[in-house]
C-alpha cells in the first residue's frame, strides 16, 4: 500500500493539506508519515478545525483511505470543525460517489472559493 504524503499550509485560518500520491493518506513529518485521522487530531489540539484536503494529485484510494477520510470527518464533526475537499480527480469523484463518501463532503473545484467557504463558518477563537 502506497502512502499519500500530504504537505501542511495555511491560508486565511483554513488548514489545507495538499496530496502527492496515491493509496493511504498520511501526512508526513521528516522520514515518518502520520495517518491522516491521527495528524487532524493533533491540528484540533492546536485549535485549527477547520480543513481543506486537495486532492488534485490522487487518482485512487484504498478501503483503508476511504475509512481514514470517513474516520477524519467524523472526528472533525464531533469536535465542532469541518473538512472539505478540492481538486477531486474524475475517477476519485466516482470512487467516492460509487461508496456513498462523497456525500459526506463539501466538494470544491478551485482553492480560493473552497477557503471563501468556510467564511461562513465560525472560527475558534480565544475567549
Amino acid at each position: 500500500m502506497t502512502n499519500i504524503g500530504i504537505k501542511e499550509r495555511r491560508v486565511e485560518g483554513v488548514t489545507i493539506l495538499d496530496a502527492d500520491g496515491q493509496g493511504r493518506i498520511c501526512l508526513r513529518f521528516g522520514a515518518s508519515t502520520v495517518p491522516l485521522p491521527k495528524a487532524v487530531q493533533s491540528l484540533l489540539e492546536e485549535g485549527q478545525n477547520h480543513i481543506l484536503l486537495n486532492l488534485a494529485g490522487v487518482t485512487y484510494i484504498d478501503a483503508d483511505g476511504l475509512l481514514e477520510l470517513v474516520s477524519t470527518w467524523i472526528t472533525l464533526n464531533e469536535n465542532g470543525g469541518q473538512i472539505k475537499v478540492v481538486h477531486l480527480t474524475p475517477k476519485l469523484r466516482e470512487l467516492m460517489a460509487n461508496t456513498k463518501v462523497l456525500t459526506l463532503f463539501e466538494v470544491y473545484e478551485n482553492e480560493s472559493q473552497a477557503v471563501d467557504s468556510f467564511g461562513n463558518c465560525t472560527f475558534a477563537t480565544a475567549q
